[in-house]
């Protein structure tokens, strides 16, 4: 996280947000996806330890006043582990809560993107994996921005040729509509392939009236990477720099 800080202030990153990984392996009571008939994707998770994680935060907006430093969290499948999601956010409070999806329900349990190209044709993954976004849209309440919007494109074979956003644009919309008229934000994620100016258009068709920027480092060399191109993008759509410079990019 020191290094994280430290790179942000090397490139002129303003502020960061550690939004550690939330993710369940078993379901919990109340959960909706404890009845669904479908088991968790079968892996191991190694809980989260919030009070270090916190004071770490706290370690480092000491050592960095001139950064805002955000804490946060990326809740995985947060319409399947809602009661899980809300018990952690109910109990702590977070600066910044993005909603993602990794993994789709098939054949009987969460199935990874990256296994699911190897049992459905890639065009089925990504509509099934676009379906299954809006209904984490419709169907969680603690999340504010929605992070890597088109996850699969990170998995698409080479094999398929290239990926193309208009052959998704139904599906896109499907989901960019719902999120907007939840009045959440959309992340523009530069770990993955980047998202078109004409894809941004969308969402601001849709009605989308914030865009976030999220490196998704993960190592700290990547904070802010690639985010000249990608705020370059976001303009082109119509978006422009917040009320402040900590702000979202909005319309």
């Amino acid at each position: 996280m020191v290094g994280a800080c430290e790179r942000a202030l090397r490139v002129g990153v303003p502020a960061v947000a550690f939004t550690e990984h939330l993710d369940f392996a078993r379901w919990g009571a109340g959960d909706p996806g404890a009845t669904s008939g479908f088991e968790p994707r079968h892996r191991r998770v190694r809980p989260l330890d919030i009070p270090g994680y916190l004071a770490a935060v706290e370690e480092c907006r000491g050592r960095f006043p001139e950064l805002r430093i955000l804490s946060g969290i990326e809740a995985g499948e947060v319409h399947l582990f809602a009661a899980s999601v809300g018990q952690v956010v109910g109990s702590h409070r977070f600066d910044r809560i993005l909603g993602s999806l990794h993994a789709v329900p098939m054949r009987g349990r969460l199935t990874g993107l990256p296994a699911m190209f190897g049992m459905l044709g890639p065009d089925e993954v990504v509509r099934r994996y676009f379906a299954e976004l809006a209904r984490l849209v419709h169907g969680s309440g603690p999340f504010q921005v929605l992070a890597h919007l088109d996850f699969p494109r990170r998995y698409w074979p080479l094999s398929a040729g290239p990926y193309e956003e208009k052959e998704f644009e139904a599906e896109y919309r499907v989901v960019l509509r719902a999120l907007a008229g939840a009045g959440r934000v959309l992340e523009i994620n530069t770990k993955s392939p980047l998202a078109s100016a004409e894809l941004m258009g969308w969402w601001r068709g849709e009605g989308g009236r914030a865009v976030s920027f999220g490196s998704d480092a993960h190592q700290d060399w990547r904070v802010g990477d690639r985010f000249d191109v990608a705020m370059d993008i976001v303009e082109a759509a119509g978006f422009r720099a917040g009320r402040d410079r900590f702000d979202f990019w909005r319309r």
